[in-house]
């Protein structure tokens, strides 16, 4: 074999050049990191989610009435800082996963995050203002808790909407109807709802992603 022969098998940096299946393999390889470091974990997301309902919602109906097993103040105080901590954890997770997204569904994604922090200011804005027209306690506590939970599964509709995922719309069905019950529950039961099948609800879904089998990336699920 020729000199020049032996140079046209070998690349400039002297190694041998890959074979076509090698070279899809590496393509293939290269894919599956990409989707590993875009792809959202629904199991971790709904965790969070889940765990600030149930321990959030289940203190404030411990803290409820003459009969309280905890404080009041801890009652207010505790769902007040895991929903704020799990706000503030998925809008960094989104963030996060985002990375390296661009186009369109980078847009849509950085538009619905927004969607949520516009809504539950506005929602804070509008329950603050019908408090001081002079609702009860009790009034007060049915307007918060159905309508943070209503909102949250209209924004769920939304968000199973734009990426075709039925479980994040079937949650979002799920705490529209929570959201309902807990009304009729009254006070102190519309913690319990929220607690439980609201709770309950988000920590289905992590369980069901946290054991279904390995396949394409999931939809995003934002904020």
């Amino acid at each position: 074999m020729s000199d020049e022969a032996a140079n046209d098998e070998t690349d400039a940096d002297g190694s041998e050049p890959l074979s076509a299946s090698e070279s899809l393999a590496l393509i293939d390889t290269g894919l599956r990191d990409v989707r590993r470091q875009v792809r959202t974990n629904p199991a971790q997301f709904f965790s969070v989610w889940g765990v600030a309902w149930l321990v959030g919602f289940g203190a404030s109906y411990l803290a409820h009435g003459d009969d309280r097993l905890i404080p009041g103040w801890v009652g207010t105080a505790v769902p007040a800082v895991l929903l704020l901590g799990a706000l503030v954890w998925s809008l960094a997770y989104g963030l996060r996963t985002g990375r390296g997204v661009s186009g369109p569904s980078r847009s849509v994604g950085v538009l619905y995050g927004w969607s949520w922090t516009l809504g539950f200011g506005c929602l804070f804005a509008v329950n603050g203002a019908l408090i001081r027209h002079g609702l009860t306690s009790d009034e007060a506590a049915l307007l918060w808790s159905s309508s943070a939970l209503l909102l949250t599964g209209v924004l769920y509709l939304a968000g199973g909407m734009l990426w075709q995922d039925m479980f994040q719309y079937t949650l979002g069905v799920w705490s529209m109807v929570c959201a309902a019950g807990a009304v009729f529950a009254g006070v102190p039961g519309n913690f319990l709802v929220q607690s439980l099948a609201g709770g309950g609800g988000f920590l289905a879904l992590a369980v069901y992603h946290r054991f279904r089998r390995s396949g394409p990336a999931v939809g995003r699920v934002a904020a």
